[in-house]
């Protein structure tokens, strides 16, 4: 279960109950937003080109989905990803793509 989270200036940082503490870049979250628009639903292939995602992206709005999941808005104006607190973890858990 996630603890808290914060959001700092490169990204936002995930404490989980296990005592895993993890920052998630901005341009890493954008780049593996699980939306129907980055995320091919058929494949599960990734559409979203990382090249095409400024390093200086910022987030506008971070906000609860219920009790399960969060959504984004980023600076490019993409908000339709719901990243659930299993993606979230996932995320943390695995090493930086970047």
């Amino acid at each position: 279960m996630l603890q808290a989270l914060k959001k700092t200036e490169s990204g936002i940082l995930f404490t989980w109950q296990d005592g895993l503490e993890r920052e998630l870049g901005i341009r890493q979250l954008r780049i593996r937003c699980p939306c129907a628009q980055c995320v091919s639903e058929v494949t599960g292939a990734r559409l979203l080109d990382p090249s095409l995602i400024p390093g200086d992206l910022p987030i506008q709005d971070m906000k609860a989905v219920g009790n399960y999941a969060y959504r984004i808005l980023f600076g490019d104006g993409h908000d339709t990803g719901i990243y659930t607190l299993e993606h979230l973890r996932q995320l943390c858990v695995e090493p930086p793509e970047e």
